[in-house]
């Protein structure tokens, strides 16, 4: 999917086409086709390993630069369900006139980029509109954690009371989750700190103009980013605590059950053995007592009695 927009001085976005592609437009690529990504190569002189880049799911972030473009390649976060999460590659690419995002599926992050917002962005003002998509990408990272909270919350107390494989399954998917947003916002702090160090490299200017706001907008970034960070940290403890407790007490409760198993396998095989010797093919004690048999489940009953108790007192049940 190919989509191209431009900002007006007033009223909402502009929608052109490849025929009418204007200096500060910004060309939104969705999983693109060859052709389309060789047509925007050719149209606006970006490399195309540039527009490339953000097509393979397992692209890290970082900052390539070329003589006449820049690209950030950074990871935004993604919600497939609702225990799953994910974070997909998004290169933001810009020259002297366009700014291009490229991604392999359209994202919760792009979206907030639409008509109905137009009047918070502005695509010629191309590194002030990086820096706030970079800013969204943080506030879903944030908004995702907080979700994540919540559900980690609900699976403990429905733990707590049943400890059913399939909450033990979704803890696990939390789990992966926050892996894939620790690696993405790490190396997403490694990107900002180049922009910041590019921001003084006077060969960058005609691309990358930073202005003092813009400088504000980035600083807002990095904090998010760090806030994000250092929440990611805590919910992966705070998990893989939460694991390795109902761990210990699955593992406890199991031992519980061998425990009693085996007092009642003892009591059993008390009344077994004294009925397996009073029935001996060979004379034995109350052979000819009519009632022999009636004193023998006395005898039995008695000893498993005291051996229950026995049991009982050290705390075998």
């Amino acid at each position: 999917m190919l989509e191209i927009y431009k900002s007006a001085e007033s009223g909402p976005l502009q929608q052109l086409s490849l025929k009418t592609l204007e200096k500060g437009s910004w060309i939104n690529i969705v999983d693109p086709t060859p052709y389309e990504l060789k047509v925007i190569s050719n149209l606006t002189e970006v490399e195309p390993d540039f527009l490339r880049s953000a097509l393979d799911d397992e692209e890290r972030s970082h900052t390539d630069v070329e003589d006449n473009s820049i690209m950030v390649l950074t990871n935004v976060p993604v919600c497939r369900g609702d225990d799953s999460y994910d974070a997909l590659p998004l290169a933001v690419i810009l020259t002297e006139d366009y700014i291009i995002t490229v991604c392999l599926e359209e994202t919760p992050v792009m979206a907030e980029f639409n008509q109905r917002t137009s009047k918070l962005f502005r695509t010629y003002k191309k590194t002030r509109f990086l820096f706030q998509i970079l800013y969204k990408s943080a506030t879903f990272y944030l908004r995702y954690l907080r979700q994540i909270s919540k559900l980690s919350d609900e699976i403990e107390d429905r733990l707590r009371h049943d400890m059913k494989n399939s909450e033990i399954l979704r803890l696990l998917q939390l789990q992966k989750g926050l892996t894939y947003f620790n690696a993405a916002l790490r190396s997403d702090g490694v990107v900002l700190d180049k922009l910041l160090r590019l921001r003084s490299n006077n060969s960058m200017r005609p691309i990358l103009k930073i202005y003092e706001e813009d400088e504000d907008l980035l600083e807002d970034v990095i904090i998010e980013n760090k806030q994000a960070r250092e929440m990611v940290e805590m919910y992966s403890k705070i998990l893989g605590r939460l694991a390795d407790t109902f761990s210990s007490i699955i593992s406890n409760n199991q031992n519980l059950v061998m425990k009693f198993l085996a007092a009642v396998t003892i009591i059993l095989a008390i009344p077994t053995v004294i009925s397996s010797f009073f029935g001996m093919n060979v004379p034995v004690p109350m052979a000819d007592n009519g009632y022999g048999f009636f004193y023998v489940v006395v005898i039995a009953t008695f000893l498993a009695t005291l051996a229950a108790v026995l049991l009982w007192r050290r705390d075998m049940f």
